[in-house]
């Protein structure tokens, strides 16, 4: 029988991701790749991995494994923070407080705002002339 995992989702803009939190040595998976070729940025895995310092949790401890789908790198990113963070909070009910302390725990509600009639995009309208 396969070990105990813990799951969490979270999404962000039109990005979802699936974190799976599992007893281990450290390893980071995202999509079948290691975290540092998924993620290229620089600091885009130390975000991620937020949670894990926010509770006081060694990284060793664990094999991360993640499934990201949609959106672009900055909202992937911020979509495994939540996911990781609700997985640790599933892992134990007493991270609560300083994932909560550390924002961590709130969806960032901001999507991008739907184009109007009319207009360009969302608020750019056409160049005004006179004649």
């Amino acid at each position: 029988m396969a070990e105990k995992y813990y799951e969490g989702v979270g999404r962000r803009k039109e990005s979802s991701a699936r974190v799976r939190v599992i007893a281990g040595n450290g390893q980071v998976m995202v999509n079948g790749k290691t975290g540092d070729n998924y993620f290229t940025r620089e600091g885009d895995l130390y975000t991620i991995l937020l949670p894990l310092s926010a509770t006081n949790q060694d990284r060793a401890q664990f094999d991360i494994t993640m499934t990201i789908a949609g959106g672009g790198v900055t909202g992937q990113r911020d979509a495994a923070q939540l996911g990781l963070a609700r997985a640790l909070l599933s892992l134990n009910e007493d991270f609560r407080s300083p994932l909560r302390k550390a924002g961590m725990l709130t969806r960032d509600a901001r999507i991008k705002e739907r184009k109007k009639p009319g207009l360009k995009r969302a608020r750019k309208a056409p160049t005004y002339t006179k004649r």
